[in-house]
């Protein structure tokens, strides 16, 4: 009984190591050694974005985009003269994706870091200037957290360092969001955002903790805002130990759809003079206009899909990540406690933010799926090459055959 039991696991032993042969020639290539390992490894077959991020399973899009809107290869070219261009938004995990895009991409001349200083050195390779306009690499040179209005009229004149640019505003190409200087230089603009709600009480626990900003130039229209147009929430050095309460109820609070503002036009609406247009005018204004530079952008990312972000910048830039994005679902906002009536008024005072993150996140996970798509059908259409190939072959030997007898 026991010597037909060993011959019963001998034959199936033998079985499968013929279905791996027979895999093997007639499928050959990455994409088959791909399935072997998950044939192997049923763990390994799960989708690690969705396990990563609990996207549901069925994600239902509620906007419509064209294929341009959706297709994110803009021809980044690190050799060249092409700039990525980072918009910080304050409270968002910016600062650890900014740290990926210094320390953490496979480079043929990677950043160079040294221990203790805070900005690194991305040099083109063969090149003495940088691919990257970002607060790690080449500091705040637009003023800290500069935002939309303030970067499109900026950067040309520091990266070019020409002073007849700063009177020329950067102009659009129609393409992905690229951006040219008057002197041809491209600037792909990329972002990250987050849930206005757990923004908004990062953003609070920070200046609880003594935060400010005040060197914040808010440029707009050539000038920054007077006291009278931006007036401050604090008397002080700054608002630490403020209560959550104090934080909503100052009604020149910036944390107030900061993602909106940041990602505005800003000189469409009078900048900072509220007296231009009616409230409810400017609002529409500015979100219409968040939504178009969003839209027109190179790449944004959300703070609540790590992977997802990681697999599209990947693929928008051609550039890989060495580590993969880690997804912290623990951090100090999401230790505040806050009840139901709080956080109703927290959206309220988002009310912006709210409609533009449910808008981003909609482009986001239609374009992860679209690239997604691009690449299976990619994938299928090299394994039919192989599989004509592998026919051609087949084909070529019988006749041989034939012939020779």
């Amino acid at each position: 009984m026991e010597d037909r039991s060993h011959k019963v696991l001998l034959a199936l032993v033998m079985l499968f190591l013929f279905a791996v042969i027979v895999l093997q020639y007639v499928c050959p290539g990455t994409e088959c050694q791909l399935l072997r390992l998950r044939a192997l490894s049923p763990a390994a077959a799960a989708d690690p974005y969705r396990a990563e991020d609990e996207t549901p399973a069925r994600f239902v899009p509620r906007f419509n985009f064209s294929a341009d809107d959706l297709l994110r290869r803009g021809g980044f070219n690190n050799k060249g003269d092409d700039l990525v261009v980072f918009l910080h938004i304050q409270k968002t995990g910016g600062t650890t994706f900014g740290r990926h895009l210094v320390r953490n991409i496979q480079l043929e001349q990677p950043c160079e870091c040294r221990a203790g200083q805070k900005k690194c050195t991305c040099h083109r390779p063969g090149k003495r200037e940088t691919w990257l306009f970002s607060r790690f690499s080449t500091g705040w040179s637009c003023g800290l957290h500069a935002d939309w209005t303030e970067l499109t009229n900026c950067v040309p004149s520091v990266v070019d360092s020409k002073k007849e640019v700063r009177l020329r505003p950067s102009r659009h190409t129609g393409l992905n969001a690229l951006f040219s200087s008057p002197l041809g230089r491209n600037f792909y603009y990329i972002t990250i955002l987050r849930d206005p709600v757990s923004r908004y009480l990062s953003e609070w626990r920070h200046v609880q903790r003594g935060a400010t900003w005040k060197a914040s130039l808010h440029v707009c229209d050539g000038r920054s805002p007077t006291t009278e147009e931006l007036p401050s929430c604090y008397t002080g050095d700054d608002w630490s130990g403020c209560s959550l309460q104090e934080f909503m109820d100052c009604p020149y609070n910036l944390a107030n759809n900061r993602q909106v503002r940041m990602l505005s036009d800003l000189s469409l609406v009078g900048c900072y003079n509220l007296s231009v247009m009616p409230e409810e005018q400017r609002n529409k204004v500015l979100l219409d206009s968040a939504k178009e530079n969003l839209k027109r952008m190179a790449f944004f990312g959300l703070t609540e899909f790590q992977r997802k972000t990681q697999y599209l910048f990947e693929k928008t830039f051609n550039m890989n990540f060495i580590s993969p994005f880690t997804q912290y679902n623990s951090t100090r906002a999401s230790s505040v406690e806050i009840d139901k009536q709080t956080q109703q008024r927290i959206e309220a005072l988002n009310f912006l933010d709210m409609e533009l993150y449910d808008y981003a996140k909609d482009l986001f996970l239609q374009r992860y799926q679209y690239m997604r798509q691009k690449e299976h059908q990619e994938a299928r259409r090299k394994r039919q090459e192989q599989r004509k190939i592998l026919r051609a072959k087949q084909a070529h030997l019988r006749e041989q055959g034939e012939n020779s007898s």
